[in-house]
């Protein structure tokens, strides 16, 4: 039997879901700064204290919207703990790794990548903007340094490539910038942009045939 706190709680998260779904479409179609508080409220159908109370800031908000979109959900799982790269992770087949690896992040990119281009465009003249956007690249070194170390014990890494390099390589190639670029500037389909970066991850990374 459900107790009145799980109904509290419940329609808690309803009601913070709402607000990160209104400020994705205000954030991604209007502008990081051209966006309110009040804007918000008004597409979630809620009060600005509501909102303040949830999340407090709009940079909040953001991440928030981020971090979500990034997971495909609201769980506080980090991305190193996530099913699908501990399955590329374990895999001994390295080609299968990569493969692992770019359809995880193509997955992100589909959901997050006009976020992602939010705060990048943004961070130019939002001090705490560019502080996210640095975080948010310091925690994608990290996976793909993780991923590096993975794919170097399973196979050779290109002429002598250091994992520090081999992870450099990989945050650029499957960067969301890169992304953005051939998918919503180029016009790319998606799977063909998925095809290239396991391609280019392969090559670039590995000496496999």
């Amino acid at each position: 039997m459900r107790s009145p706190q799980d109904g509290r709680t419940a329609r808690s998260r309803a009601t913070r879901a709402r607000i990160v779904a209104a400020a994705t479409e205000l954030f991604t179609t209007a502008g990081y700064s051209a966006t309110s508080i009040n804007a918000i409220a008004a597409e979630a159908r809620v009060g600005e204290q509501t909102i303040y109370y949830a999340f407090g800031t709009k940079k909040a908000i953001l991440t928030t919207a981020i971090d979500q979109a990034i997971a495909g959900d609201d769980e506080p799982v980090p991305t190193l703990e996530r099913s699908w790269v501990l399955a590329a992770l374990a895999d001994p087949d390295p080609r299968e790794q990569i493969r692992r690896q770019v359809a995880g992040a193509a997955d992100i990119y589909l959901r997050a990548a006009p976020l992602l281009d939010v705060v990048r465009s943004a961070a130019t003249a939002d001090a705490d903007l560019a502080e996210l956007w640095a975080d948010n690249t310091r925690r994608r070194l990290a996976v793909q340094r993780v991923f590096a170390e993975a794919l170097a014990r399973k196979t050779l890494l290109r002429d002598g490539m250091s994992v520090d390099d081999a992870a450099d390589t990989a945050l650029t190639l499957l960067s969301p910038e890169t992304y953005t670029l051939l998918v919503r500037q180029r016009g790319w389909e998606h799977a063909r942009w998925q095809a290239w970066a396991v391609d280019a991850v392969t090559r670039l990374l590995t000496t496999l045939p």
